[in-house]
């Protein structure tokens, strides 16, 4: 596989490293979002294959994990898979772009270990758990069972934050993205 430069955002669920990553795809030039291929469900009508997700059946994850298409991959929930294909990544360096990932904080280190030097890994953390459960609430997804899931896994990817670069505190959106685009286009440059 051809080499180029990986940026990698990571944090808990609800804790804006979505809103940041597409901030950052509209404002640096030069950047290929890395979809995700995973066995989830589409949340609502908006998400599209190939688009937002490569959604794919247990069948067909489980054949590229024989198939050894994947870079990381993990079963973050029962049943629902997650994975980084490398075709995928080959695809935005072959445009001349640096990749930028969105992806859970197990995911995130491992894409840190496999790019090495060739990436920057940004956790993005909210000001408090509290904060956490309120953004998720706002979502509108989950259910009392899935947040209290969310939560109690977001306490436990917390304590991974020293393993990244570099951290973001998502508490003020507009600071959180001028920060961001700051460190991406200083690494890109570099």
């Amino acid at each position: 596989m051809t080499q180029g430069k990986a940026i990698i955002f990571s944090a808990p669920s609800g804790s804006g490293k979505t809103s940041l990553v597409k901030h950052l795809i509209q404002h640096v030039p030069n950047l290929g979002f890395s979809i995700s291929a995973c066995t989830r469900d589409r949340r609502g009508r908006h998400e599209v294959h190939g688009k937002d997700y490569y959604f794919l059946t247990q069948e067909e994850f489980i054949k590229k994990i024989d198939e050894g298409a994947f870079i990381e991959w993990e079963e973050v929930y029962a049943g629902n898979f997650y994975g980084t294909l490398k075709e995928e990544i080959q695809r935005i360096w072959d445009s001349g772009k640096a990749v930028i990932f969105d992806v859970d904080v197990k995911g995130g280190l491992a894409l840190k270990k496999y790019f090495g030097d060739q990436a920057l890994a940004i956790f993005v953390k909210v000001p408090s758990i509290e904060v956490l459960k309120s953004r998720l609430n706002e979502r509108g997804t989950e259910t009392e069972e899935s947040l209290s899931r969310r939560v109690f896994k977001a306490e436990f990817e917390m304590k991974f934050e020293p393993q990244f670069d570099v951290s973001i505190l998502n508490d003020d959106f507009e600071r959180s993205s001028q920060e961001a685009e700051q460190l991406v286009r200083e690494f890109i440059a570099s």
